[in-house]
């Protein structure tokens, strides 16, 4: 009888002996069969043990986030990416598509099936409240500071307190800059969690996992696949449902001029088209708005407007090598900051009374009402401002008839960033000579020849208010 398990070394094989058999293999194959034992043996036993810990200590984080939030998370948010995946899938109207899109592409229905599948784990999110509120908020609120002096109004700020507890809020806000993903997250952190609606920017590694992890669901805005289509407008359904608070661009994109643009209605019809006012949770869209004095990106839009196609050549590295740039620079004290940003909050709009109100067509009423609500609480700041002022001159202005004209906009439009003409007219003027789109001589400020369109891109940001 042969010894059990004993190994005898071939000269390009192993044998094993095993009872009273000896198999001969190749050594690649025995280190083979021991990786998949080790894979099996850690999927099984060591992985749900390490999971159990994690998830266990992520609970413990909420309960302590949720005590101090002004609406906690909600379970949905909280759910894993893949009970989530295959929630989404195997729902009914996502089955219903796919049944659909088989028969219309003359394709078998598990490869339609499959389809759905892959759209689904590009878009559904795997939050993790730790990262969120942990890392990403820090990052935000410091890297937001640092390059520029930050304003909040909060004159609506009761009325956002007396949303009802177990509503969905929606933020809408108008788009400027991507620094907007930066800026209103920790702007609101001490209320609850925002997932935001991002693009196909997004989607490049390792920025995805990031973003991903933050809550951010992707989106592909150019995309006329159906099947695509309702796979998005259920997870947002569902989400809206499970009262997951939302931020979206109803824009659908960057302004190109500076202006509020007209209102694509894409994600809005998803939430508009499943919600049911009997069903007892109401959805409140809360209007953000945005503006900067100076926008990172501006002579990219401005060049894209010019060409008449939104088609930019920066890039996503471009981006991040600016910030990794400004970030040394701070710490080298060589930098500093882009002037005043500014976030104001509007009246926020219950949908179950808009529905109730509206008997026509609510979604392109809801449309119009929020863009409106959200010009109206644009932030008027001394660039945009004196930008303003310059556009309508006509020739040079001094920077006492510039103040003079300031100051009775002031008394119309308060803001934290506009107390004094004075400064208003020295902070504006001094971010357009630095960027030399205006310049300064004995006969006051005129616009230099090829810098209309930067003028007129933060002008038109703040000239639907006067």
């Amino acid at each position: 009888m042969q010894s059990v398990g004993r190994i005898y070394p071939a000269r390009h094989c192993w044998q094993v002996s095993v009872m009273f058999n000896t198999v001969e293999m190749p050594l690649w194959l025995l280190v083979l069969i021991l990786l998949f034992a080790a894979v099996t043996f850690a999927s099984h036993f060591l992985f749900p043990s390490v999971r159990w810990f994690f998830r266990r200590r992520m609970e413990r984080v909420v309960t302590r986030l949720n005590q101090r939030l002004t609406r906690p998370i909600e379970p949905f948010k909280l759910a894993r990416r893949h009970d989530m995946i295959q929630r989404l899938i195997y729902d009914p109207k996502v089955a219903e598509a796919v049944t659909q899109h088989a028969r219309k592409e003359g394709v078998p229905e598990n490869v339609a099936f499959e389809a759905a599948r892959r759209y689904a784990r590009e878009i559904v999110p795997a939050f993790s409240a730790s990262a969120y509120f942990g890392f990403a908020v820090r990052l935000t609120r410091w890297l937001s500071s640092k390059l520029y002096t930050v304003h909040l109004d909060e004159s609506n700020g009761a009325a956002l307190k007396a949303i009802e507890g177990d509503a969905t809020i929606v933020f809408i806000m108008n788009h400027r800059s991507n620094m907007d993903y930066l800026l209103v997250p920790h702007l609101v952190a001490d209320r609850s969690a925002m997932s935001f609606a991002v693009g196909e920017w997004a989607r490049i590694w390792p920025l995805s996992r990031l973003i991903r992890g933050l809550g951010a669901f992707f989106i592909r805005r150019k995309s006329r696949n159906t099947l695509y289509r309702r796979v998005l407008a259920r997870y947002v359904q569902l989400a809206t449902r499970g009262g997951v608070t939302q931020a979206i661009f109803p824009e659908g994109g960057l302004s190109l001029d500076g202006a509020v643009g007209p209102v694509r209605l894409g994600l809005l019809s998803y939430i508009l088209a499943d919600f049911d006012p009997e069903a007892g949770r109401d959805v409140v869209f809360v209007p953000v708005g945005l503006n900067y004095d100076r926008v990172l990106e501006d002579r990219v839009l401005t060049e894209a407007e010019a060409k008449g196609e939104r088609k930019f050549r920066a890039s996503v590295a471009t981006g991040i090598w600016f910030a990794l740039r400004f970030v040394w620079r701070r710490l080298r004290r060589r930098a500093v900051r882009f002037g005043h940003a500014g976030v104001g909050f509007g009246e926020p709009l219950s949908l179950m009374e808009f529905v109730d109100s509206h008997r026509g067509d609510a979604i392109t009423g809801v449309g119009d009402e929020l863009r409106r609500r959200v010009q109206d609480v644009i932030p008027v700041l001394p660039v945009p401002m004196v930008a303003y002022l310059l556009q309508r001159a006509d020739g040079a202005m001094t920077r006492e008839g510039l103040e003079k004209q300031v100051a009775p906009y002031l008394q119309r439009l308060p803001h934290p960033a506009m107390d004094d003409p004075e400064e208003v007219v020295h902070d504006g003027l001094a971010s357009l000579l630095t960027r030399r789109i205006v310049s300064e001589g004995p006969d006051g400020v005129r616009v230099n020849g090829d810098s209309h369109e930067l003028l007129d891109y933060y002008a038109n940001s703040v000239a639907h208010l006067f």
